[in-house]
């Protein structure tokens, strides 16, 4: 990650993690999340619309910093890419996925649960790692415990999986946290009727949680 981006990612607090099923909820989709403060996002490629929602979003919503998740290919990493991608997430730590992004020169975070994870990410150049599933794997006690010998390397994490507005200010207190992935703010539901309305303020209560937390 670059200093800039990982600066950004801290100061938004949240990255929205998004399934978009149809490419024309992708634009009004970034407004309503923009309108309520979440100014960056995460787009999974568990459908067909992903990529076309990303260039989309890149081309009339500027001011929304845009990611790929669920890269599980090197072929994924370059689609992510060349549709315009600031960063990538990936699901877990597969080394050929990494080294291609390190390739190409595409911002990764690679997922992890395990201290083997995490050692396998720093060996290939990450310091800014995905944790995941988080509440499943014991929440932030347990990514206390597993970031405690890598924090003098300047490793950090994005929590993703059960994380909620119940338990999101308790981890971004967390040094070890840059950012919450945050999949609660904009429901397959939600996006299905078009409410945007409802998903701004979804987005304007994270924004608030992270305002107290990181004034």
């Amino acid at each position: 990650m670059t200093q800039s981006l990982t600066c950004h990612l801290h100061q938004t607090g949240v990255i929205a993690v998004l399934m978009i099923d149809r490419a024309d909820d992708a634009v009004p989709l970034a407004r309503a999340l923009l309108a309520g403060g979440v100014d960056c996002i995460e787009l999974t490629l568990r459908t067909d619309a992903a990529l076309e929602s990303l260039r989309r979003i890149r081309a009339e919503v500027p001011e929304m910093t845009v990611g790929v998740g669920t890269i599980l290919t090197p072929q994924q990493v370059n689609d992510a890419m060349e549709a315009g991608a600031s960063f990538g997430v990936a699901p877990g730590m597969n080394p050929r996925v990494v080294a291609e992004a390190k390739r190409i020169g595409l911002p990764f975070a690679p997922g992890v649960c395990t201290p083997t994870d995490i050692e396998l990410a720093i060996e290939a150049g990450c310091r800014l790692l995905k944790f995941f599933p988080s509440e499943p794997c014991g929440g932030i006690a347990y990514l206390r415990t597993i970031s405690a010998p890598f924090m003098h390397l300047g490793v950090q994490f994005i929590p993703l999986g059960g994380v909620g507005p119940a338990n999101a200010a308790q981890y971004l207190k967390e040094p070890s946290v840059l950012a919450l992935g945050g999949s609660w703010l904009a429901p397959k539901d939600l996006i299905a009727k078009g409410d945007w309305a409802a998903i701004t303020k979804l987005a304007r209560e994270a924004a608030d949680i992270v305002r107290q937390v990181r004034p």
